[in-house]
């Protein structure tokens, strides 16, 4: 890629995104030399045991001047393809990059971070007919609309076209006639590889007002009943520049009047399984509205895809219930207090091996990746991890 990117690599675990086209010479690659700057490591503050009334998580950042000091063991590293990367004239391929951050970030035997990072990367060629060439999430800003497509400005200030066709989902019930240049989506979808134009599986509307913020709830207030505010970990903003703090936490106060649905559910009831009573830590959600003065008036709360890595907890399986207890080891994963119910559905892809619920049975010691919905059990109050993936992942 041309240029630097910077980019949250927490917050994809177990999902695709897009990070930039550029053009390079035909030709066969049989080797990527990557160049990495110095990173950042975030990391959430939240008391163990929760006190009484609860304390609202902090987050800290660890980097080159900081105690412990962020560092790279190597900052260029020239990683060999196992298949080719072949490029054609007219062609798009593309190159999936995947940061290892389990195996990357070092801790001592308290499991305290050290400031050491040893990047594990890795690489591979992808068509677009590969499954992995699925784009499951791309947020960028409308910039004009057509009848049957729609132009966005995606990264670096590039246009795409977006195509959708009647197998196109939109979600909250909307539909490309309540698309305008201050709309903000989130689209799924592949990317064809002659016009690099996007033909959208999934759209939502994020936000009408030029304005949308997105990451992880940290925080609910009150912790039962109807929330009047919430915490938000912000981890990607669109427009950038405004003034909002990316990479902290802004409170988030609710006035009764936002609207809630679920990206990726594609029904007209997505509310009655979240609205501002089935908020919880953990989630993660995007906000939208008009932002003026500092502060954002939001009249949208989307609750989004997620990916966890993590392990599960011996004998758990309930093969009747169709659940297993989670042990995420990620970013969000002290936000559950413990371990998380994962509760699988006929529409739940298993890979890595796995085939069915019952193969965990076998207490498998490997770390697993969940990604899915966080929801609320309005009945118990405690968080639930619906899957649409179970994937066992290499020791």
């Amino acid at each position: 890629m041309a240029g630097t990117q910077t980019t949250d690599f927490a917050r994809l675990s177990g999902l695709h995104t897009l990070l930039d086209i550029n053009t390079i010479p035909a030709g066969t690659c049989t080797s990527v030399t990557v160049t990495l700057a110095n990173p950042q490591i975030s990391y959430l503050n939240v008391p163990s045991p929760q006190t009484t009334p609860p304390t609202r998580p902090t987050v800290s950042t660890l980097n080159g001047t900081t105690s412990p000091a962020v560092t790279l063991t190597t900052s260029s590293m020239t990683l060999p393809l196992a298949t080719p990367l072949v490029v054609r004239a007219g062609n798009i391929i593309g190159l999936s990059f995947e940061f290892n951050l389990r195996k990357s970030i070092a801790v001592d035997a308290m499991g305290q971070i050290t400031g050491a990072v040893t990047p594990v990367l890795h690489l591979k060629a992808i068509t677009p007919s590969d499954a992995d060439a699925f784009i499951d999430d791309f947020v960028a800003g409308v910039v004009s609309v057509g009848t049957n497509s729609f132009v966005i400005q995606g990264p670096h200030g590039r246009p795409f076209t977006v195509n959708v066709n009647a197998q196109t989902e939109w979600e909250n019930n909307e539909s490309i006639s309540n698309l305008t240049s201050s709309s903000i989506i989130e689209l799924s979808g592949t990317l064809d590889r002659t016009t690099a134009t996007f033909l959208a599986d999934s759209v939502g509307i994020l936000s009408q007002d030029h304005f949308f913020a997105g990451g992880l709830l940290t925080f609910e207030e009150p912790q039962t009943g109807t929330a009047t505010d919430f915490d938000l970990y912000v981890r990607s903003l669109l427009p950038s520049g405004t003034g909002f703090n990316s990479g902290q936490i802004s409170t988030i106060n609710l006035t009764g009047n936002e609207a809630f649905y679920i990206y990726w559910m594609h029904n007209s009831f997505t509310n009655m399984f979240f609205n501002a009573a089935l908020l919880t830590p953990g989630q993660h959600v995007a906000i939208g509205g008009p932002f003026a003065n500092g502060a954002v008036a939001v009249k949208r709360v989307v609750l989004r895809h997620e990916g966890h890595t993590g392990t599960p907890v011996a004998n758990s399986v309930n093969l009747t219930a169709g659940t297993f207890q989670f042990d995420s080891n990620g970013l969000a994963g002290v936000l559950f207090n413990g371990p998380i119910t994962v509760q699988v559905t006929p529409f739940t892809r298993f890979g890595g091996g796995l085939t069915q619920l019952s193969d965990l049975s076998s207490n498998p010691t490997n770390p697993f990746r969940v990604v899915g919905l966080v929801l609320k059990n309005a009945n118990t109050g405690q968080p639930v991890f619906v899957a649409r993936s179970v994937v066992e992942l290499p020791n």
